[in-house]
């Protein structure tokens, strides 16, 4: 036996008379986030491009600063907000076309919780070794040098 499918998106705030609706403005809604990456990609504004805080100077609280906020803070505000958007489009796909909203909350949070963990982890560990390449081959006294 089929149920109806909840006709509302941005928690109620637009409803639609129909899934076929409800399908073209989800679209219509990840098509201008997807948008706005593209145009942030192509002219990556000056103001952007700046990290907004340097690392903490001395001290065991400066080192625990640096390790908590570094995964935020210290990075471009242009990854920041790639990486947020990104995680917008993934909620709304998961959410309104694989119908995740019609599901059990047990179901709904095994999911969406599992991914969003892994997800964190994934972007953890890609700037942290990011940063490590980075250094590795952007010193004066680098042990690897660039051949290509």
């Amino acid at each position: 036996m089929a149920h109806e499918h909840k006709l509302e998106i941005f928690r109620g705030l637009l409803k639609f008379k129909s899934n076929t609706q409800k399908i073209w403005g989800v679209l219509i809604f990840l098509t201008i986030v997807t948008a706005i990456e593209v145009v942030l990609g192509i002219y990556k504004p000056d103001i952007l491009m700046h990290t907004w805080l340097s690392p903490f100077e001395g001290g065991f609280f400066a080192t625990l600063g640096n390790i908590i906020l570094s995964p935020f803070i210290y990075m471009k505000p242009l990854n920041l907000i790639f990486i947020l958007l990104t995680i917008v489009k993934a909620y709304y796909i998961t959410w309104d076309f694989m119908h995740m909203r019609d599901e059990k909350p047990s179901l709904r949070r095994a999911v969406v919780w599992t991914g969003v963990f892994l997800i964190c982890y994934l972007i953890f560990i890609l700037l942290q070794e990011g940063g490590y390449v980075f250094e590795v081959y952007n010193t004066k006294d680098a042990l690897i040098k660039r051949d290509f």
